[in-house]
């Protein structure tokens, strides 16, 4: 059977479901995914009733006949645990399963994922299912891997059971110790909130304008990542039991709420992400029914570049379990069009390109029931050849002539810090919210406009100085959050050469979120050379910008007032609008070996353009290709060989030009010069 993630070579499957057809196509289907260059599939995540039809009755005909198939036509298969979806007979019987609302009421039964993690029930039935699944599937030749349950944390990332409500009060005992010190850690004083005993708290309720304790909130949030850790874990430890020599264990996704890379530490051999790029261009609809078609992201298609960076964060070999593949939509929400011809290829080679060498379609044919009935796959609901199959086919060709960049790794030219702590403050906190988003966007984008890839580096325990050491420039944007063990860390990159870019707000707040009665920024003081003196947002309708050594540089959202430390730090940039006009808006200051700057507000896409090139970050392979705006530039490098990923992400043709011999692994041949890339076209070279 077909190992993945091997680095030999890039392999393509896709998801199936044989609970949604007749018997009589099961075979014809294999057999036709094979010919089509399909390797391995991925089934059962939501098929518990095949296995358990009833509480305690266990039985594995159907896979056991469809896995016999499947060994036949020498398909590989990735058995999922069905947790993500508790059979009818479970939520009847046993609604504490279910989550609920903030309000208290239960999601029932009939969508996905309506069940919480920590209803001990709920825990006692998967430990069940996935025990009896594991051990009667786990030794079958043709399975090949693991995937737990499904996109841990989509649909919903918040859980409001009385089950959570348990655990969380022995989550913040176990955290605090005492109701003294989470008072304390939650500023429990403000508005009356102080606890006396632990039957009083409750995960977050509803409450008069949405104004719940934010330390609390964030605290909560922690315990939601815990408990889908946990929940992973739970199972993966049962699964491991059975794994064959060379299978592995894998979740889907990256959703809101979750440490991913704790659970791919704890639980996983790798992650493999979801990615469905069309999503960018999804119909918005209001409640009338009238709609418009929004180009929701700036870059469009191109846009997902970024979250396949953060699964390469998780775990450098990584897969795609779900790439889209047709048109994306439910009954209830979510409206996407077909790709257009080309647009298949471009996504999967956006995947490879960032470093998977594994890709799986969703799915293989459109399902003609439920609620996903237009969500396409490579086929549609009549069965026929489709243009998506026959695109298949050349992505198969195309795969085979790349073999050679398999197990290679991504190679960024500099990274973007950010930590979870930020991350799910940014999501609480409307302040930092919105300078967070503004500067995510932004650099993102102005490194793919001007052809620097980058990488996320998540600031966490197992981060060392040797981590850090890889990239000759940082940025970390806001670090509101921050703390003397991160901020010794960056002093330690920056004194041994490194160049590290803060940006407004950094260190207003502690751990617990709260704002510490320090001058500004903080725990970062010392490193930056900077005193923020006052800050104020901009207000809408009010541009701000700084003169940068005679270039003007946009400084939105959000504004410090900086002057300089005494010793190495200098003024950069200096505001010249409004009632602070003349004041500093930017400094660096020289630390040990490197340099840091503080940057007194937001990276726009404007700003953070004027950064890269200031930095020489901006075209670092301007010598070997030049591009248009329009296209992507990925490099993966393995021993001595350097493999360009070029990407059109447009409908029109365009126009690259290559300043060195390079070998086109598509033709097999070496080229040079001026070459054109189809709409939506594609290109791989090695150097």
């Amino acid at each position: 059977m077909v190992k993945i993630l091997k680095g030999d070579r890039i392999i393509l499957g896709t998801c199936y479901y044989p609970e949604h057809w007749d018997k009589s196509l099961w075979k014809d289907d294999l057999f036709r995914m094979k010919k089509n260059g399909i390797e391995v599939i991925r089934i059962a995540e939501f098929a518990w009733n095949k296995i358990e039809p009833r509480e305690g009755d266990f039985t594995f005909d159907f896979f056991d006949r469809f896995l016999e198939l499947a060994l036949e036509a020498d398909m590989s298969v990735i058995f999922a645990t069905p947790t993500a979806t508790p059979p009818a007979w479970l939520s009847d019987q046993y609604p504490e399963v279910l989550n609920a609302r903030m309000d208290g009421v239960l999601l029932r039964h009939g969508g996905r994922r309506h069940y919480n993690y920590n209803s001990p029930v709920y825990r006692r039935f998967t430990e069940r299912i996935v025990e009896k699944t594991a051990q009667h599937y786990g030794p079958h030749p043709a399975v090949t891997g693991w995937q737990i349950d499904n996109e841990l944390n989509c649909e919903t990332s918040e859980f409001y059971s009385e089950s959570d409500t348990t655990a969380f009060r022995e989550f913040l005992k176990n955290k605090y110790g005492s109701l003294d010190a989470l008072n304390e850690a939650w500023g429990t004083v403000f508005w009356n909130q102080t606890y006396t005993a632990w039957a009083e708290i409750h995960v977050p309720q509803t409450v008069l304008c949405n104004s719940a304790n934010p330390h609390r909130t964030l605290d909560y949030i922690r315990f939601v990542s815990d408990s889908a850790c946990g929940f992973a874990k739970l199972q993966s430890d049962i699964v491991r039991k059975y794994l064959k020599s060379g299978d592995f264990i894998t979740t889907n996704g990256i959703f809101p709420n979750l440490d991913s890379h704790r659970m791919c530490d704890e639980s996983l051999d790798f992650i493999t992400y979801d990615s469905y790029p069309n999503m960018a261009y999804e119909l918005d609809r209001n409640p009338g029914g009238a709609g418009r078609e929004e180009q929701r992201e700036d870059l469009g298609d191109r846009e997902w570049s970024r979250n396949l960076a953060r699964a390469r964060s998780v775990s450098r070999a990584f897969g795609v379990m779900e790439q889209q593949s047709g048109p994306g939509g439910w009954t209830t929400r979510m409206e996407s069009p077909a790709p257009q011809p080309g647009q298949m290829t471009l996504w999967t080679m956006q995947s490879i390109a960032h470093g998977a060498d594994y890709v799986g379609y969703f799915r293989w044919r459109t399902c003609c029931m439920g609620t996903e009935i237009y969500w396409h796959g490579i086929l549609d609901y009549s069965n026929r050849d489709t243009r998506r199959l026959a695109e298949l086919g050349d992505i198969r060709e195309k795969t085979g002539l790349i073999s050679a960049a398999a197990g290679s790794r991504y190679r960024a030219s500099f990274a973007v810090l950010t930590d979870y702590d930020n991350v799910w403050d940014a999501g609480l906190d409307v302040w930092h919210g919105r300078i967070h988003r503004e500067s995510e966007a932004g650099i993102f984008r102005a490194a793919q406009i001007l052809h620097s890839p980058m990488d996320y580096v998540y600031l966490r325990d197992p981060v060392q100085l040797k981590d850090l050491a890889e990239y000759p420039v940082l940025f970390y944007p806001h670090p509101v959050i921050a703390t003397e063990e991160r901020a010794a860390l960056l002093a330690e990159y920056a004194a041994a050469g490194g160049t590290l870019v803060l940006g407004a707000r950094a260190g207003m707040k502690d751990a617990s979120g709260k704002c510490p009665m320090t001058k500004l920024p903080g725990v970062f003081r010392d490193l930056s050379g900077t005193d923020v003196t006052d800050y104020t947002l901009t207000g809408p309708g009010r541009p701000v910008t700084a003169d940068w050594g005679g270039d003007e540089i946009e400084v939105p959202v959000f504004n410090d007032i900086l002057e300089p430390l005494a010793g190495g730090a200098e003024v950069l940039a200096s505001y010249t609008k409004g009632w602070y006009s003349g004041k500093a808006a930017l400094i660096v200051n020289k630390y040990g070996k490197g340099s840091v700057y503080y940057f007194g507000g937001a990276f726009s896409r404007a700003a953070a353009s004027v950064f890269l090139k200031k930095l020489n970050l901006a075209e670092p392979y301007r010598d070997t290709v030049d591009l248009p705006e329009n296209c992507e530039i990925a490099v993966r490098e393995k021993g001595n060989a350097r493999f360009f990923f070029i990407l059109n992400y447009s409908p029109e043709p365009a126009v690259i030009t290559l300043k060195k011999e390079l070998r086109d692994l598509y033709r097999g041949e070496t080229v040079s010069g001026k070459a054109e890339l189809p709409p939506f076209g594609t290109a791989v070279f090695e150097s």
